[in-house]
Order: structure tokens, then C-alpha cells, then sequence
């Protein structure tokens, strides 16, 4: 039940795109007043070390942030995502030496403000542990509250927030088959309670039956809530093919190499599209791989 560890995969394609979208969804919210709380389901160790032997082992980072930071001249000028993702990379490592990546927790409790609040659920024993020294580091760590609790139970009860306005992120490791029912069935019960607040939602793009069908029961049940999306979608390569690994290393990934993932937004800020469209050609330029890298950007 606990084998996911994202040291492994911290830093690859899938968290750029996770993570630039995070980035522009909370700069939106946080340009208006009234307080915020986010809660991250799944929120992991909360920063890794690139350097360290998880991350070296997989080499999941090569072809993920350090191949966009390496390409960025080719790139040209950042759109505004792409810009303000990286500057929140820079902000993770004050000395300038970009060895550490931040997760999810660290880029909320970095974008987020005074009077905000966020809510961290990890079930790993030694993720959840990680997660509670590097809050105590956090000069953000008074909004911080942690729970060594399943987000996909502890999310619900939270909806609505006492402000009204409230941020989700969802990105389960999908190893567990089950996570993608329990995706939908948590975020059912969210906009039940809570039908304003924005929801995103993380999953991987593989030959799984229920990964293929999370897209289109997430489009389903945003539509039955009369709520706007947006997904978007980002393959570095070729399913067939897999990620760069040091000789002899076997990636520890169960699932197998991920060449794809997506993101899908319940409520999304009405700038995200615009940001998107403009920032996604920039990350495939940066990071495909070969003539199979694209993206994909919808909304309804």
C-alpha cells in the first residue's frame, strides 16, 4: 500500500505540468482579498533533492526540468506561466543552485498569503515524517495544518471553506486502481458542498482502462455540476519508449515509464486557458523527446 515514493519522480514532465498549472491557478486566486484554503490530498515529502540517491536512480528529471532549464534558449522568452513557474523554482533554491525540486506543498505555502490557510494529507509513514520537518522549516509554517490521514476521505468534510473560496489540488500516484474511482467519487462530494471552488485534478496517461476513462468521467461530472473545465495534456514521446535511465538502473516506477499526463481544472481561472495555450508549444519544444510529443488543450 505504501511502495509510492515521488523522490523518485519529482521533477519529471508530469510535475512541470502539474506544477505550472498550480502556479498560474493560485496567482489568480491570491489577486483578490478574501482568505484561501487549499488543501493537497496527496501532498508527498513536499520538496526533493535532485541529488539524492531516489531521484539520481530513476532519472526521471533529466528529461523533465533539467531538459526544460537546458533548452530554454530554444525556447525563447518565457511565456507568462513558464516564467512564473520557474521563478518559484528559483525561489525553492536561494543559493542558485538548482539541485532542489519543490512539490506541491512547498509552491502553495510559498504563493499563498498571510491570511490564507493550507491543508496537507500524506498517508507514507516516511513521506508524511519528510513532510513535517520540511514544514517546521517554512516561513509560511503557521498556515500549515498536516494530517496523517487519506486526503481522499479528509477532503469532503473540509467543503465549503468559512471564506467561500477554496483551492483543491488531486494527484494520487494512481498505483492503486482504485484511486482513479476515488478521485471522482471525492470530487463529487466536494462540489455537492462546495460547487465554486476550483478543483485540479492530476492523472497519468496510460494503458490503463480507468486512466483513459478519468478524462471523460471528469468532463461528465463537471458537466452535471453546470461547471466550466479546462484539461490539458503534455506527451513528451512515444509510449513505447521509456524514460532515460543510468545503465543497469530499472526504473522503479511500477506503472512503467510515463511519457504522458494530464491535468484537469473544475472552475478554472478565466486566464488559464489563455496562459496554457501560450505556455504548452514552449514545454513540448523543451522536453518531447521525438515526433509523438504534443499537447492537447480543451475547455467547456
Amino acid at each position: 500500500m505504501f511502495s509510492y515514493r515521488h523522490a523518485f519522480h519529482a521533477g519529471n514532465h508530469a510535475d512541470v505540468l502539474k506544477h505550472l498549472t498550480l502556479v498560474s491557478v493560485v496567482g489568480h486566486l491570491t489577486q483578490k482579498d478574501v482568505p484561501i484554503l487549499a488543501v493537497d490530498t496527496h501532498a508527498g515529502a513536499g520538496v526533493y533533492d535532485l541529488e539524492q540517491r531516489q531521484a539520481q536512480t530513476s532519472g526521471e528529471a533529466l528529461s523533465g526540468i533539467a531538459r526544460l532549464r537546458e533548452r530554454l534558449a530554444e525556447v525563447g522568452a518565457p511565456s507568462p506561466a513558464l516564467a512564473d513557474y520557474l521563478q518559484a523554482l528559483t525561489a525553492a533554491n536561494p543559493s542558485g543552485r538548482q539541485r532542489l525540486y519543490p512539490g506541491s506543498p512547498w509552491l502553495l505555502q510559498h504563493l499563498l498569503r498571510d491570511q490564507d490557510q493550507l491543508r496537507l494529507f500524506e498517508m507514507h509513514p516516511t513521506d508524511w515524517r519528510v513532510l513535517g520537518q520540511h514544514v517546521k522549516e517554512w516561513a509560511g509554517a503557521r498556515r500549515v495544518r498536516l494530517d496523517h490521514a487519506d486526503g481522499f476521505e479528509g477532503l469532503p468534510p473540509l467543503m465549503p471553506p468559512p471564506s467561500r473560496r477554496g483551492l483543491v489540488i488531486m494527484d494520487p500516484s494512481y498505483e492503486i486502481k482504485t484511486d482513479y474511482a476515488r478521485v471522482i467519487t471525492s470530487l463529487e462530494a466536494c462540489l455537492k458542498r462546495f460547487a465554486t471552488g476550483v478543483y485540479l485534478v492530476w492523472y497519468p496517461i496510460i494503458a490503463r482502462p480507468q486512466s483513459q476513462q478519468l478524462p471523460k468521467q471528469l468532463t461528465k461530472l463537471a458537466q452535471a455540476a453546470g461547471k466550466p473545465w479546462l484539461q490539458a495534456s503534455l506527451r513528451v514521446q512515444s509510449g513505447g519508449k521509456g524514460t532515460p535511465q543510468r545503465p543497469g538502473v530499472v526504473n522503479p516506477r511500477s506503472l512503467g515509464p510515463l511519457s504522458a499526463s494530464g491535468v484537469f481544472v473544475v472552475n478554472p481561472p478565466h486566464t488559464l486557458h489563455e496562459r496554457l495555450k501560450a505556455a504548452l508549444p514552449q514545454l513540448v519544444k523543451a522536453m518531447g523527446q521525438d515526433h509523438f510529443a504534443g499537447f492537447t488543450l480543451h475547455q467547456g
